[in-house]
């Protein structure tokens, strides 16, 4: 109403507002008349023209008829002959009628074409609006979008930030604007407007996601908005395409554990490399800030693979489940990220326990998940790699791939007490796990061996192993033959015809690292 009153061809009237009330309100249409009961010929959200003759000679009538009706307000144009009814202001506030008085003639078909045409334009911008939604929602839900694509579209539409979090008031996903910011000190914010006993302390909009006992998340767009109807919108659309994609991604990790692994993921591959926003993000997730954070693999020796994906997602969802469960019962809070072969990645929040070290709290966690993994699906031995610790979770991220190579270390040494590993523990078989990918490296332990290997293969011998004892018993021959259950000649020989075919000496240091280096690649293969 008030950007009609602002038209220029209203104002070459002289218009004189006699009442305000309702000018905030939207004019569905224009109509022009003199007759004393126009109400009969309205239908609602009306503005009507006219020259002032029926609204001067019974100002209440007339108004309370407009009121009926559903209108918005009167223009009404007067000459200057007699004074204007001070009645028409105050009646028209009293029914919450916007009344202005013209004290120049003007052109009543220029008002409606202007305005006819302002609001066909906006309803069809509106029609157009609301297609771009459906074809949106109904793209992202055919090609099974991500959460945080769906999201990511909602921002777009609406041009504002929008949040995913779920029933604990984490958030999921967000866009429209930098995690720092938007998701500064998230749950408290969150729990805070959704509370019965405190009032909003932010003018959100929110729309839920899924109805009644299957609702599980929320739509947030925090910050005030000016079209309420199309965020509405977009929401309710943008809802509706999760719970599709919930539908059909049924049995697999979480929304939650989705999100953390791709934070793990959007790190490690650098989609993001503002430290800033890695830790909303993370805290967003339920990760506790901390003084440092360590980066863990868990990982299980000897995991079966199995040739159905669905069985493989199943038990990789059934060892995280264990995974987090076992850190939550240690009272710290964590960011997971799963793998198909056995191993969980881990960010790790140590919670402060008064009278216990880092190390020992690392070690009890461990413990809990060795524990609780072999109770729960039957796979003992677990260990645990430890990648190192860093003040900032982005960096202890990029920390998890050393983490991942301990751990895949550790899980092929025979299964002792030890749980815990970090690269100091694992020596030389983590260089050779490094190096693994490198042709070079197997190039060296072919040449190394090729004669020993061949000879094996053509008397039977055992050298190999023989040789492989040798190493790990660092030389020490009556421990070597009493492991071998073999007198010490017979070992004596063994020895000297395997630096026979080698051509090396058995008691030189480097050749006995070389040939050391050379059995434990072949092992990895």
């Amino acid at each position: 109403m008030g950007d009609v009153i602002a038209l220029p061809v209203i104002q070459t009237g002289s218009p004189e507002v006699l009442s305000s009330v309702g000018a905030d309100r939207i004019v569905r249409w224009i109509h022009v008349s003199d007759v004393k009961d126009v109400g009969r010929l309205l239908e609602g959200g009306e503005l009507v023209l006219t020259t002032g003759g029926a609204l001067r000679s019974a100002p209440r009538p007339y108004l309370e008829g407009l009121a009926r009706a559903g209108a918005i307000g009167v223009i009404a144009e007067f000459d200057d002959a007699s004074p204007i009814p001070s009645e028409i202001g105050t009646s028209a506030a009293q029914l919450g009628l916007t009344a202005v008085a013209l004290h120049r003639e003007i052109k009543f078909v220029e008002v409606t074409e202007q305005v006819h045409r302002s609001i066909v334009a906006e309803q069809y911008a509106e029609v157009e609006f609301a297609h771009r939604t459906h074809e949106t929602f109904t793209q992202l839900t055919m090609r099974r979008a991500s959460p945080a694509e769906i999201t990511d579209s909602a921002a777009v539409l609406l041009d504002s930030p929008v949040v995913l979090e779920n029933l604990s008031h984490h958030a999921v996903a967000s866009a429209g604007a930098p995690a720092a910011s938007l998701l500064r000190d998230w749950e408290r914010r969150s729990r805070l407007h959704a509370s019965d006993s405190v009032g909003p302390s932010e003018p959100w909009t929110t729309v839920d996601v899924g109805r009644g006992a299957d609702h599980w998340a929320r739509l947030i767009v925090p910050e005030h908005q000016v079209d309420r109807r199309r965020v509405d919108m977009v929401l309710e659309r943008a809802a509706q395409a999760l719970v599709m994609h919930r539908m059909a991604e049924q049995g697999r990790a979480d929304l939650e554990r989705q999100a953390q692994a791709g934070l793990i993921d959007d790190v490690l591959q650098e989609r993001i490399r503002d430290a800033v926003e890695v830790e909303a993000r993370a805290f967003a997730l339920g990760l506790r800030e901390g003084v440092e954070y360590l980066a863990l693999s868990v990982r299980i020796p000897r995991w079966p693979v199995a040739d159905d994906p669905v069985d493989t997602r199943r038990r990789t969802g059934q060892l995280l489940d264990v995974v987090v469960q076992a850190v939550g019962s240690e009272g710290h809070s964590a960011v997971f990220a799963v793998r198909d072969d056995g191993e969980i990645l881990v960010v790790l929040s140590v919670r402060n326990a008064r009278g216990r070290t880092r190390h020992q709290s690392l070690i009890s966690v461990a413990s809990t998940i060795r524990r609780d993994i072999g109770r729960t699906t039957g796979h003992g031995g677990a260990v645990v790699g430890v990648g190192g610790s860093s003040a900032q979770i982005m960096s202890t991220i990029h920390l998890l791939p050393q983490a991942s190579q301990t751990a895949e270390v550790a899980s092929g040494m025979p299964v002792s007490e030890r749980i815990v590993f970090d690269v100091n523990d694992i020596g030389i078989r983590g260089l050779i796990s490094l190096l693994h990918d490198d042709p070079r490296l197997h190039r060296f332990a072919e040449s190394q061996l090729r004669e020993l290997v061949l000879d094996d293969i053509t008397t039977g011998n055992g050298l190999v192993d023989v040789l492989r004892g040798y190493v790990r018993f660092v030389g020490n021959k009556s421990a070597l033959a009493a492991h071998l259950h073999m007198s010490r000649p017979s070992l004596y020989a063994k020895l000297s015809r395997i630096e026979e075919i080698l051509g090396v000496d058995l008691s030189d240091g480097e050749t006995v690292t070389s040939l050391h280096v050379a059995l434990l690649t072949t092992e990895r293969r």
